[in-house]
């Protein structure tokens, strides 16, 4: 097959894309905007793979996408491209409207009008899948609840706002049009390539370089924790195999309070890590509690027994063995993370076709 994934140079997308190249023999077309959050160097390990391509460009350019979409002929269209950061959507609003609902649109309408004038075949295999996140559905107020694919919209940020009106336009997309689509809804991913301003490896990079460990609150937030790469291979059975009109729940099975994670990542720290940056004893010491983020969301959890239930996907990973890889995996690739934090990730893209 041929899938186009919008969005391939982020951090879940890149794993994605990995997980097609090494794991089927489909042709895959990347398209991202190389935002500050898009990384080409998270794809060096496909990119000569001669089932790989990539375009930059904007979703929000209708004209480019009608010309990717005659050209490249996709069979499916994963479509994960979206701006992602909470305290981001707080600062600036604008960007999250114009890319994750905007664009949004004008992929669908870009989309509608290929699936249009495909042949019968090629017309009723085609699938658009679009990739969103559990903040949708807002907070979970009890310890026992949790998010199901019936849960009701409620988000609580500009970001989670911005996504559920994205969920809302492929639905209604699919019911008025008849474009194929479906939906998935994840918790909060962790695992290699992911940005450092997010809680994970901001914290581990944080620890090795003797920086505070920045805790909202109290740090009782509760996330379930899902391994991008357990991810990647439930949003690839999704797009294959799933029926139109389906929504999932993909979940990692991990509830964990923010202020635990820290804690097993400074743990994990002290054991491969033992020779810490000057004056500091313990990297627990680090810790540092800030002021809440506004509106913050107290726990998310997810229900994710259609997915067994319909296509048997279950995670491989425990919270314990997904943390460890992933500690390991940002020790073993410094030079990955250094040139996100010097911004030579984003020097290098000029010029990218």
């Amino acid at each position: 097959m041929r899938l186009i994934v919008t969005g391939g140079a982020g951090f879940i997308g890149s794993a994605v894309v990995r997980h097609i190249i090494y794991e089927t023999n489909d042709e895959v077309l990347v398209i991202d905007k190389l935002t500050y959050a898009g990384n080409l160097k998270s794809l060096n390990e496909v990119s000569n793979n001669n089932r790989f391509h990539f375009k930059q460009i904007d979703i929000c350019d209708r004209k480019s996408l009608d010309l990717l979409m005659k050209d490249f002929q996709p069979d499916i269209i994963m479509h994960l491209a979206a701006e992602s950061h909470v305290d981001r959507s707080i600062d600036n609003p604008s960007a999250f409207i114009e890319t994750n609902i905007i664009g949004t649109y004008t992929l669908l309408e870009a989309a509608l009008a290929y699936w249009k004038i495909l042949e019968k075949d090629k017309k009723n295999n085609f699938r658009f899948h679009h990739i969103s996140t559990d903040e949708v559905y807002g907070d979970l107020l009890g310890t026992d609840d949790l998010f199901t694919e019936k849960t009701p919209y409620s988000p609580s940020s500009p970001y989670s706002a911005s996504k559920a009106s994205s969920d809302h336009l492929v639905r209604a997309w699919n019911r008025t049009f008849g474009l194929p689509a479906v939906i998935t809804n994840c918790s909060n991913n962790y695992g290699p390539y992911h940005f450092p301003e997010k809680l994970i490896p901001l914290m581990i990079l944080n620890a090795l370089d003797g920086k505070p460990l920045p805790v909202y609150g109290n740090g009782q937030q509760i996330r379930d924790w899902l391994y991008v790469e357990d991810h990647a291979k439930a949003l690839y059975l999704v797009a294959t195999q799933a029926k139109v009109g389906q929504t999932y729940n993909i979940g990692g099975h991990n509830e964990r309070k923010n202020i635990d994670v820290v804690n097993i990542i400074c743990e994990l720290l002290e054991e491969l890590v033992p020779n810490k940056p000057k004056n500091i004893k313990h990297y627990k010491d680090l810790i540092t509690y800030v002021i809440d983020r506004p509106g913050h969301d107290q726990r998310y959890a997810i229900d994710a027994s259609k997915i067994y239930q319909d296509l048997g996907w279950k995670p491989q990973e425990t919270f314990e063995t997904g943390m460890r890889k992933t500690v390991e995996w940002y020790l073993q690739n410094k030079q990955w993370c250094d040139h996100i934090k010097d911004g030579s990730y984003a020097r290098s893209r000029q010029g990218v076709i």
